[in-house]
């Protein structure tokens, strides 16, 4: 966009988990460019929506476009607790620091787990729903959500950092998975 206009926002009602291969899960979204009154509203709605939903499908986090919603915005919660709930929006990564290599899951693969390559400590810079600034740094497990979840927001999924073997162990899932969505048709 970079026009001054913002994606377009669905209701918190109407979000839904989106499952592979919804080609939704492989678009680059958008920013948020005005935290208008009307926007911040419907943030706060779908970050709390959001939330729940990470909540019932046991995830600790849940980017936009998996909800269905077209825009930078993400989910998360590192602890399990209460307190520990953070919605993210226009997120950007920088200043990575150090590798590691862990399993990962993802809400809209289910069943597939694979290793991922990931920076073991990073910097992000977002806005609250409100369109506050944050500015954050994290390590380990935090560090590596934020990945995963921005990933998303840049039309990426674990299956592109799949090592060939692994795809190949998970092949019969993944057109299972194709196979549900032609039915869905």
């Amino acid at each position: 966009m970079g026009d001054g206009s913002n994606p377009p926002l669905p209701d918190a009602k109407d979000l839904r988990l989106v499952v592979y291969p919804d080609p939704g899960l492989r678009r680059r979204v958008p920013k948020i460019e005005t935290f208008d009154d009307d926007t911040v509203q419907k943030l706060e709605a779908i970050g709390k929506r959001m939330l729940e939903m990470m909540r019932e499908h046991e995830g600790v986090g849940l980017a936009g476009p998996q909800a269905a919603v077209q825009a930078r915005v993400f989910v998360m919660n590192a602890t399990g607790e209460p307190d520990g709930d953070r919605v993210y929006v226009n997120p950007t990564l920088s200043d990575p620091d150090g590798e590691d290599e862990a399993e990962e899951g993802c809400l809209s693969l289910p069943d597939i787990r694979t290793p991922v390559l990931r920076a073991t400590k990073l910097r992000m810079q977002a806005k609250t729903p409100a369109g506050e600034p944050i500015d954050e740094t994290a390590e380990g497990f935090v560090a590596r959500v934020w990945q995963h979840e921005v990933d998303h927001l840049d039309g990426k999924l674990i299956l592109d950092r799949m090592p060939a073997t692994v795809k190949m162990a998970n092949r019969k899932k993944l057109r299972d998975l194709e196979a549900a969505a032609t039915k869905v048709k």
